[in-house]
């Protein structure tokens, strides 16, 4: 049974409470437990967390977990102790905040309480199919998740569903009967997102002509799907954070805030935790977004699910679904998938397209990037120092192994282990290193 994070992270932190703190900008990063009577940080190696950053002072500031969040105290330090810019002396800041000290990020955050969300026994949740463990561990938290107006992000490669699954949610919730509202974070211009998204008064910039209502009014009483989040300037993110705390936003030009009742699915494909260690995403959002957090699996990681996607996609194109050809099947089967099921049903349109009507599958074109066109991409060319490019490339090679290490052993890390010819601890290290999920521990 798979582990799921469902953890409500802005809750206030509950008494003996473990917490820690990652530290990012040294080199490696790295966690560190905080103690109910908290820690110092600087650069003196005496205390309890040592900063080797020459911007930190020996004594720089202290942390301590209270009811409400985290105390910070700055210890007179000679370049300050930051949240998102501004500086602290004395401050009680919540759960997920990042503080910069010097050149380097802290982000604060309580130990989470994994929820164990048991498999679906649906193959189907929307328009989203699947018999794969994956898909039916997916469907499991999206099914309890969508009775709740928690907010959920949905993570996961161009290609996988995210949209899909965010419809989903919507129609199996409560507000099915309100607006499903879609609002890419990355399609809007710079100058007009903060229009797009909260709307605006007529004259409030030049061409506001009229009265428009945003994305949030448009959604009320329903559900917003925030495609691409990781896209969305640092300057908008502090007005979003509001929103979803209060439920209030103020229009461009408006006189007073406007209240809208909305329930928040998001999505990307970026590493938003990365992103908040980097300072382009406030760490204090990511927990206000991620209430519920689900994956969606890569088109890799559930190749027994292909010839159950190829039939549907068959049938809706009006072609025949039955009997699908098993060489057809294996070479579908062994190729990437980059673009996802996206991609693949873009191959089947094509082979449809192409073939006269009536075609069974294996005498389709099946037009997939060709071996030539891959043995191209892999070609090292020397046009960045040697090291830089050598970690790249080894990162990759662990990464693909991987996946397809638990593809092979569906997500068991025993057999994955096993297969390897690794410990289990090391086959660990290596899966939190290239940022894959565990899966199954038996």
């Amino acid at each position: 049974m798979q582990v799921t994070r469902v953890t409500n992270r802005l809750e206030p932190l509950a008494a003996g409470q473990r917490c820690r703190l990652r530290v990012l900008g040294a080199d490696p990063p790295r966690e560190v437990e905080i103690p109910p009577i908290g820690v110092v940080l600087g650069a003196d190696p005496s205390v309890d967390v040592p900063l080797e950053d020459p911007a930190v002072s020996r004594r720089h500031c202290t942390i301590r977990p209270v009811a409400e969040g985290f105390e910070v105290v700055d210890l007179g330090s000679r370049n300050g102790t930051h949240l998102d810019g501004t500086a602290l002396t004395r401050a009680t800041v919540p759960p997920g905040a990042t503080l910069r000290l010097g050149a380097t990020f802290v982000q604060l955050m309580p130990e989470e309480v994994a929820a164990e969300v048991p498999e679906s026994a649906a193959t189907s949740f929307g328009a989203l199919c699947g018999s794969s463990p994956a898909m039916r561990r997916l469907f499991g938290v999206l099914e309890r998740a969508s009775v709740s107006d928690a907010p959920i992000l949905l993570l996961g490669e161009s290609g996988t569903g995210k949209e899909l699954a965010a419809r989903a949610v919507h129609e199996h919730g409560k507000r099915r009967d309100g607006p499903f509202v879609v609002f890419d974070c990355g399609a809007s211009s710079e100058t007009l997102i903060e229009s797009d998204l909260f709307g605006h008064r007529r004259g409030a910039f030049t061409g506001a002509v009229a009265d428009r209502p945003g994305a949030f009014a448009q959604a009320a009483g329903g559900t917003l799907f925030l495609d691409e989040l990781g896209d969305l300037p640092p300057a908008l993110q502090p007005k979003l954070l509001r929103l979803l705390e209060a439920g209030e936003v103020t229009p461009l030009g408006a006189p007073r805030s406007e209240r809208h009742d909305v329930r928040i699915v998001a999505a990307t494909n970026r590493d938003l935790w990365a992103e908040v260690g980097r300072g382009t995403f406030r760490g204090d959002l990511y927990y206000r977004v991620a209430v519920v957090e689900a994956q969606l699996p890569s088109l890799r990681r559930r190749v027994s699910d292909i010839p159950e996607l190829v039939r549907r996609f068959l049938s809706q194109l009006g072609a025949p679904a039955d009997p699908l050809d098993p060489a057809a099947l294996e070479r579908l089967s062994a190729y990437a998938w980059p673009g996802n099921v996206r991609e693949l049903r873009n191959v089947i349109a094509r082979a449809v397209a192409l073939s006269p009507p009536g075609t069974p599958l294996g005498r389709m074109p099946l037009l997939l990037r060709g071996a030539a066109a891959g043995e191209a991409e892999s070609r090292v060319q020397a046009v960045r120092p040697f090291h830089e490019l050598k970690d790249e490339l080894v990162a990759r090679f662990e990464r693909e192994y991987l996946e397809d290490l638990l593809r092979r052993a569906d997500g068991n890390l025993a057999e994955a282990a096993r297969r390897a010819g690794l410990e289990r601890k090391f086959l660990y290290k290596l899966l939190e290193r290239s940022g894959l999920s565990r899966g199954r521990t038996t």
